[in-house]
């Protein structure tokens, strides 16, 4: 084709098809995407139901019996409310301790399945469905409630349980950010299929700390 001068020729257009995303690529999309939302849908949801409710009973981490101190000091201002104990110390010396600050036994209640954090929760949190529990004091240690709190709003949140933290004073430092992600990935993984992947994490029994002194 013989162009004259000054003609102008206007380019051809490139009709190249859009590659449509890869199956697998939107799919793993999808499951991130959802997954965060429905994270942060129950967490929302939980901190408005956790303004809401008045705690119903004492809920305490197992760990150090300073915690359990604690919960006997919040119990004697809160008569009305049983405290659950989650793997804490052994059962004579933590009854002991509860019965030092005037506890009846009769609202004390000792529960030894659980083996880390996560586990905390997953142990209890249909027994409290069954006793209508929908709302309870959180007890663990300043350096722990972050993780814990995490775990809570996702384990118990998905489940219509509020949790009002009461933290125990501690010196030791926070914990680090890759154990709050690690059991609140761990937390998500048990509300869809029911496994903690504790499994994954095994170790030896913790020796809780306790003295003669109350």
């Amino acid at each position: 084709m013989t162009i004259s001068p000054g003609e102008f020729v206007r380019p051809r257009a490139n009709h190249k098809r859009r590659r449509s995303p890869h199956p697998r690529k939107f799919f793993r999309r999808s499951v991130i995407g959802l997954t965060l939302l429905f994270t942060m849908g129950g967490i929302a949801y939980h901190k408005i139901h956790q303004a809401l409710l008045q705690p119903e009973a004492v809920f305490v981490l197992g760990g150090h019996e300073e915690r359990e101190k604690f919960a006997a000091e919040l119990a004697q201002q809160h008569p009305d409310l049983e405290i659950w104990v989650s793997s804490g110390s052994p059962p004579a010396y933590a009854e002991h301790i509860f019965e030092h600050y005037g506890i009846d036994g009769d609202r004390l209640h000792l529960n030894y399945e659980a083996q880390d954090t996560v586990t905390n929760f997953t142990s209890l949190v249909d027994e409290f469905k069954k006793q209508d529990i929908d709302s309870v004091y959180l007890v663990t240690s300043e350096n722990h409630m972050e993780r814990a709190q995490i775990v809570a709003q996702i384990i118990f949140g998905s489940q219509g349980i509020a949790i009002k933290p009461v933290a125990v004073p501690s010196e030791n430092p926070p914990e680090g950010k890759i154990k709050c992600l690690r059991d609140g990935l761990r937390s998500i993984l048990w509300v869809f299929t029911g496994e903690t992947g504790a499994e994954w994490f095994k170790k030896n029994p913790s020796v809780i700390m306790t003295s003669k002194k109350l």
